[in-house]
């Protein structure tokens, strides 16, 4: 045995979370001591006679007991064992501990604040909890005194608002020992020009190679996607291609609870398959309101984004200073049952080998910072602000996907510049594509209003590959280029236009296009070298 942990902490501080992480992470074996008792002094498997035998062999060995547990517990594990005991109740217990067997233990003490330790029993079902009140709880036998172990601990770890892995493993890294190294399993999927990429088709192709499915921003950006139909909204694209996939929404996303309990609905969605970050942003009918007429000079979607987003910044004191109070997912009893620490799941999920899809919202050149301002969108939509929205190291990043269409667009209205506009109409002459096909396509999948259009621009294109720090890029709308790409299964098959124009994108980009849209059919993505790792 080389290292013998003892926990310490009062009742509903997260001991037992803490311990089956040590567990699964770290090999550690727990000394039961209420086994020892029963095998070793004939105490019946109830828990107020192990309580009490518990006190008796306190007072009659000193502490000494539990000592005895861990030392029989070892004489069955090898020298590379680490053991658990779950938990000292008083401090000579550990006192105990380390005069039988020195430096290897090590004590840590968790600690949290009363008030949400009284929030924390107070919410367990009935069978688990001994008294009405947490301040019964407080007052009784040794929990009184359970604090005063911080004083003699190693380590005090503050569990108010820190996941049970992350304790596990920065005790453990505190202690000495390796901790988990993060592995690239992330893919980014980023809109390269202005929105209305095409993203949600491609993220439903590839849906069904990830483990995980996650969502950022808000409702201002619709994505349809062929396998099965659906208009995406609040949900991932690939929500329905995947249904095995877990379904994340990060807590930089803005929520029309409306539209978001529809998807869910529609979708199917369980508690056990959908988290949603507690702090993501419920937009209120206000924001909606002041939206709809603020901002119509910049042809915006109006769907109350911007509006919550500033209201999350700016109301941040006692008392609202622009429009109603804030509300977070936390704050709403309908979404309860799918609440919780996004985070802490994206990390269980990386601790299980599962890649993880990111799906950005509308397009880098509508970025809040780098877009061409005013006519730009509430947030940043680069891979590294949707990185952040969703609370993903970039250490976590495999792949960026820019997404681009062959002739970028604008929602209908003065929504900003977009280079050399172009008529619908050339485009459709250029690509032998009915006139009829364009205007019933190219509206806005919120806004419903006719699209602008532009010629392709090469230089925005470079400036959007190096922000995004591209790896990968997806061609949209290549039967904008030919409707004959639409018969093509291969990229050898696409028309000789369009292969010069790939050519050229990844000269530009310096990234490698593996993914070509042709059309918006069940079979309508081609892919090329994208699982070259």
């Amino acid at each position: 045995m080389r290292l013998v942990i003892v926990l310490s902490g009062p009742v509903g501080v997260g001991k037992s979370s803490f311990c089956d992480q040590l567990r699964e992470l770290f090999g550690a074996e727990r000394v039961s001591t209420s086994s020892w008792m029963v095998e070793h002094r004939g105490v019946a498997r109830e828990r107020d006679e192990l309580q009490a035998a518990g006190d008796r062999l306190d007072r009659e060995t000193g502490g000494a007991w539990v000592a005895e547990a861990v030392a029989v517990k070892a004489s069955s594990m090898g020298d590379n064992a680490i053991l658990l005991v779950d938990s000292a109740r008083i401090a000579a217990q550990v006192e105990k501990l380390r005069e039988r067997f020195g430096d290897r233990v090590f004590h840590v003490h968790l600690h949290a604040h009363d008030a949400l330790l009284e929030q924390r029993y107070l919410a367990r079902a009935p069978k688990h909890k001994e008294f009405a009140t947490y301040a019964e709880v407080r007052a009784n036998g040794t929990e009184a005194a359970i604090g005063s172990l911080a004083g003699i601990s190693d380590l005090v770890l503050d569990s108010d608002y820190a996941d049970a892995r992350t304790l596990a493993v920065s005790a453990m890294a505190f202690r000495g020992e390796a901790a988990p190294q993060p592995r690239p399993l992330v893919d980014v999927i980023i809109g390269g020009q202005y929105g209305s990429e095409g993203k949600g088709n491609i993220c439903a192709h590839l849906a069904n190679k990830y483990g995980v499915l996650m969502r950022i921003g808000g409702p201002n950006a619709g994505h349809l996607v062929k396998d099965p139909p659906y208009k995406y909204v609040q949900l991932p694209s690939g929500t329905g291609t995947n249904k095995q996939a877990a379904i994340l929404i990060g807590a930089g996303s803005t929520l029309w609870l409306p539209q978001l309990m529809l998807e869910v609905m529609e979708q199917g969605l369980t508690p056990q398959r959908l988290s949603i970050d507690p702090q993501a942003m419920v937009i209120d009918d206000e924001d909606r309101r002041i939206e709809s007429g603020a901002l119509t000079s910049i042809a915006s979607t109006k769907q109350g984004v911007g509006s919550a987003t500033g209201r999350k910044i700016v109301n941040r004191g006692d008392a609202p200073v622009f429009g109603p109070p804030v509300k977070l997912a936390r704050d709403v009893p309908q979404l309860a049952k799918f609440v919780r620490d996004v985070r802490a799941e994206l990390d269980r999920h990386f601790a299980a080998g599962k890649r993880v899809l990111l799906e950005g919202t509308q397009g880098t050149l509508l970025s809040i910072h780098h877009g061409f301002w005013p006519s730009v969108t509430s947030r940043e939509t680069s891979a590294a602000g949707c990185l952040s929205d969703a609370g993903i190291a970039p250490s976590r990043v495999r792949r960026v996907i820019l997404v681009l269409r062959t002739y970028p667009i604008r929602v209908g209205g003065t929504s900003g510049w977009m280079g050399r506009e172009i008529d619908m109409e050339v485009v459709a002459d250029r690509s032998r594509i009915p006139i009829d096909e364009f205007l019933r396509v190219e509206k806005g999948t919120i806004s419903g209003s006719k699209r602008r259009m532009a010629e392709f621009d090469w230089a925005q294109l470079r400036r959007s590959a190096l922000l995004n720090g591209a790896t990968d890029v997806a061609v949209t709308f290549a039967d904008y280029l030919g409707v004959d790409n639409r018969a093509a299964t291969s990229f050898e098959e696409l028309n000789e236009n369009t292969r010069t124009f790939i050519e050229r994108v990844e000269r530009v980009t310096g990234a490698p296009v593996t993914l070509v849209s042709k059309e918006f059919a069940l079979d309508g993505v081609l892919e090329k070298g994208f699982e070259r790792d």
